[in-house]
């Protein structure tokens, strides 16, 4: 794998062992798939149900490299008519492969087939699985879409839940310990617990706030309250920087949930990544220099009629810039690190802020001259001298928290 692999593919489970949550269901799935040993089952086909990113496919190949399965995948969406369907109907007609194993189809994204000449497509799976000789897995979101009443009634169905935070929690610490990082817990606690159970979606935003880390903290994820899901803001991200027309780039910002200026800080990152032309690269940053000098005329006259011109610039401007760069690997989009270093140094001012007024208390200064005329002062002494260190926290009357500040490290 490359330097910017997916980390959802670098560490997809190998094993159902490996896989998160749903062990009830992957087990019925299993003994569903080992009682064709003894004989074809009444249900020729299993059909998997769930919301998307908990485990439904990553499962199937799980098993058929546990049992040494050969392992055959395809797209619902790419067999939309009867005659597209039938083109696989070879594989599921033997049970046994041209090496001696033993075969298991897979027909996964079924909610693909839409529009009326998908109606001739699931018949033709229907038709499939009545005929079947080997395993069939049939995969999509909701089982219980009207188009799907008749193939129901041919499939054992078992649905697939979201799992706990817990569970996704021990995923992400597996993975920071393959990528030799040292994660807090509660920094993993948090981004699994925003995640909602989509565990694709919990790799995709360890990958996103870690890789090239060694040390992922819980500051280093906390300051992504302000957002809901990653998927909205991302995908906003492409429709600017990948878009081929003016009107596209701007309608992404009406499916942003950040304002115009956290949007500009989030193009302003990622931009340099993902245009790896040069000249490319210039006219995207001149387009955000123009962007921002009307973010600085919004602020110094209140005229919110120029946030017009702040949004061509940094979509349809940015947009119109990639001419040469050629598509490449996965490049991962990045947090804005000035917005991240903002949240940081606030929290800093605060806390010394609050030291400032135990000293002011004690001394009769104010509290942000103690703060910038004393404090510099304590941190010396508290991280070089333990006893006079102690005397002082107990003097100035100082917590716990304002102790670790000072000290700077939370085992001194």
């Amino acid at each position: 794998m490359g330097l910017y692999a997916a980390w959802t593919l670098k560490h997809k489970p190998k094993s159902l062992t490996e896989v998160v949550g749903n062990k009830d269901a992957i087990q019925k799935f299993v003994d569903w798939v080992k009682s064709w040993e003894k004989g074809i089952p009444k249900k020729k086909a299993v059909f998997l149900y769930g919301p998307p990113g908990i485990g439904k496919t990553v499962s199937v190949e799980a098993l058929a490299n546990d049992l040494r399965m050969e392992f055959v995948e395809k797209n619902a969406s790419d067999y939309r008519t009867e005659d597209a369907v039938h083109h696989f109907a070879g594989l599921a007609s033997q049970y046994g492969s041209l090496f001696g194993g033993r075969r298991i189809v897979l027909l996964d994204e079924l909610d693909g087939l839409t529009g009326t000449a998908d109606k001739g497509g699931v018949k033709a799976i229907t038709d499939v699985i009545k005929s079947a000789q080997c395993p069939i897995v049939l995969i999509a979101n909701n089982a219980y879409d009207p188009r799907f009443s008749e193939l129901r009634n041919y499939c054992l169905l078992i649905e697939f839940k979201k799992p706990p935070a817990g569970e996704v929690m021990k995923h992400l610490k597996r993975i920071c310990e393959r990528e030799g990082i040292q994660a807090e817990e509660n920094a993993l606690k948090f981004i699994a617990q925003r995640s909602e159970g989509d565990v694709r979606s919990a790799v995709n935003d360890l990958q996103a706030l870690a890789q090239g880390k060694e040390k992922l903290t819980y500051e280093d994820v906390s300051w992504l309250g302000y957002r809901d899901r990653q998927d909205t803001i991302f995908n906003v991200l492409r429709m600017i920087i990948y878009g081929r027309t003016c009107m596209g780039a701007k309608q992404a910002v009406d499916m942003a949930d950040v304002d115009i200026d956290m949007l500009f800080e989030w193009i302003y990152e990622n931009v340099p990544a993902h245009l790896t032309d040069p000249h490319d690269l210039v006219r995207a940053m001149n387009a955000l220099a123009m962007a921002d000098v009307y973010r600085g005329r919004i602020r110094s006259t209140q005229d919110w009629s120029f946030t017009r011109y702040v949004i061509d610039y940094m979509t349809a401007g940015v947009a119109m810039a990639r001419k040469n760069t050629k598509p490449g690997g996965w490049i991962p989009f990045k947090f804005p690190t000035r917005i991240q270093a903002l949240s940081r140094s606030k929290a800093e001012r605060a806390m010394q802020l609050k030291i400032g007024y135990k000293i002011k208390q004690k001394c009769h200064i104010s509290a942000n001259r103690a703060s910038k005329e004393i404090l510099p002062y304590l941190k010396i002494i508290f991280r070089n001298n333990a006893e006079t260190a102690a005397g002082l926290a107990k003097w100035l009357d100082l917590d716990l928290e304002m102790v670790e500040y000072l000290t700077g490290n939370k085992e001194r």
